[in-house]
């Protein structure tokens, strides 16, 4: 069951794809995609990608408005790197086919939150799902390119598991279980692009797709790579509250084209009182704290969100993919105001990476929301992940190609051992740990955190990992006892870093520590 590559790309998405269509110029690559090839985050992202095209807008400006948000935890070399790539992966996105909408000859550029000009370009309130597309299309089209779905990873491949040993922490692929037939395979390649996604789904209600398990970040963390910012997990201001529809966001745009938040109760316009300046334009971190205050105030379930001042037509232009899913459960968003809560949304934290998208361990590079580049720092800025996805996509291709004689062939490597474990026959046990664990992250560890939740969240951490250890070494892998591991340890790094950082500061807002220090550090665990 050993399959030799080229290079080997784990994850499906923006970043993934960017990666593989750029190495399949002379390289052959294998793409691993746990469930489907359309599964990740990509296809789910709404809003649109940030780049300074508008005459009246600068890279310096796009800059700022990116610190300001990140709360000067960014990396302004990473910042700058990125931002000033942007305007040309739009350009190549066009080339792929993304429809982008124009007005006349120009792309139509949209605003949301924390953004001082308009720069969003978009497809309807759809961007993710045309991107998404137009790669896989791409990607499918090339023959350098195989993509595998249906494959979940288990952990890389390093010297460890050569069958002349080496502890050296060299990459040489990755164990992935087959969903369907339900073996072990060993996909070796002289070099890996981790692009595996989010922690997202560590939270009772997030708007990340059901996949989004931390399977990156564990891999990455338990064969020896550093890990920063952790804490730093982004909530979304708007998701639908819906009880038969769950974790569908209502993109920041439609605050961006004028939408309110209204408190149900009062029917007010809340934002006056926690951000009088931006309103509902405020950063993310911003909303969703005042929108948390409110439903905790009030004792509310939730929040409107009101657009139906704008002509109908204005919105069912811009929104129409928002507008068939809310008329389809009764609810006209051009008379009537739309029910939000804030839910888990980004995680800004991830593996350690550099410009040229290189992890702490050789043969691994990573890019996307698995990673810490330094761009979003305390809080991501709206629609610059996908640009992330794009730019540092690109770069590991780059260095990869650029550093391709001196990557060594891979050692021969021991095949997956399982004839001491057997079929599990208490499933059961796996799905009440995963609803465990997302119910006491949500409660304890969510916007607004203090070190006795923070620790209540630790005690029943070190409580189930040794049940999931036991679980793991008795019985035979599935895609949901891997998740459910990734899951666990994506939750203990999060609560770590959360111990770590004295200061509120961002996405990371604490009662026993209100205060912001005066200069801004990473929070880096080492394995």
């Amino acid at each position: 069951m050993t399959h030799q590559h080229d290079i080997l790309v784990i994850g499906s998405g923006a970043a993934g794809l960017t990666a593989a269509l750029a190495l399949a110029e002379t390289r052959k690559v294998v793409v691993l995609a746990k469930g489907s090839l359309t599964g990740g985050s990509t296809a789910w992202a709404q809003g649109g990608i940030a780049a300074v095209l508008d005459a009246g807008d600068t890279f310096d400006n796009h800059v700022r408005d990116t610190m300001i948000a990140g709360a000067g935890l960014n990396d302004r070399e990473t910042v700058e790197f990125v931002i000033e790539r942007a305007p040309a992966s739009i350009d190549r996105l066009s080339e792929l086919g993304v429809p982008f909408n124009r007005e006349s000859d120009h792309l139509h550029l949209t605003r949301e939150g924390g953004h001082s000009h308009r720069r969003i370009v978009h497809v309807d309130d759809a961007t993710g799902w045309a991107v998404q597309e137009a790669l896989l299309n791409a990607a499918q089209a090339n023959p350098n390119i195989t993509l595998l779905p249906g494959r979940s990873c288990i952990d890389f491949i390093t010297g460890r598991n050569a069958e002349k040993f080496s502890g050296g922490g060299r990459v040489w692929g990755a164990y992935a279980l087959n969903e369907e037939t339900g073996r072990v395979e060993r996909h070796v390649a002289r070099a890996t692009v981790l692009a595996a996604g989010g922690a997202g789904r560590c939270y009772l209600f997030s708007t990340a797709p059901r996949g989004a398990t931390g399977d990156g970040i564990a891999m990455a963390w338990r064969a020896g790579a550093r890990v920063s910012n952790m804490e730093m997990m982004q909530f979304h201001p708007t998701c639908l509250y819906n009880l038969e529809v769950k974790n569908f966001l209502i993109t920041e745009a439609v605050r961006g084209e004028g939408g309110r938040l209204i408190n149900p109760r009062t029917k007010k316009r809340f934002m006056e009182f926690y951000d009088p300046e931006r309103m509902e334009l405020a950063p993310r971190d911003v909303v969703a704290r005042a929108i948390d205050a409110e439903i905790k105030r009030f004792g509310l379930d939730y929040v409107h969100l009101d657009i139906s001042h704008m002509p109908p037509e204005f919105v069912r232009e811009h929104f129409p993919t928002i507008d068939e899913k809310l008329s389809g459960l009764g609810i006209d968003m051009t008379t009537q105001p739309i029910p939000v809560v804030p839910a888990q949304h980004y995680t800004c934290g991830g593996v350690v990476v550099d410009l040229d998208a290189r992890t702490d361990l050789p043969g691994l590079w990573a890019a996307g929301e698995c990673t810490e580049s330094g761009l979003h720092g305390a809080n991501r800025l709206a629609s610059n992940s996908l640009l992330e996805c794009f730019v540092f996509g690109e770069a590991a291709a780059r260095d990869i190609l650029d550093r391709w004689d001196t990557l060594e062939e891979p050692p021969a490597i021991r095949e997956w051992d399982d004839t001491l474990v057997t079929d599990s026959d208490e499933e059961v046990v796996i799905k009440q740990n995963w609803t465990e664990i997302r119910r006491f992250m949500w409660n304890y560890v969510g916007i607004v955190r203090t070190t006795k939740r923070l620790e209540r969240a630790q005690n029943r951490i070190a409580m189930l990992k040794q049940e999931v250890e036991d679980y793991y070494g008795a019985f035979r892998v599935t895609t949901d006892l891997i998740e459910l591991r990734n899951l666990l340890q994506a939750a203990e790094l999060i609560v770590k870093s959360a111990l770590k950082r004295h200061e509120s500061r961002g996405l990371h807002f604490t009662l026993d520590y209100p205060e912001t220090d005066p200069v801004a550090k990473d929070t880096v665990l080492v394995p």
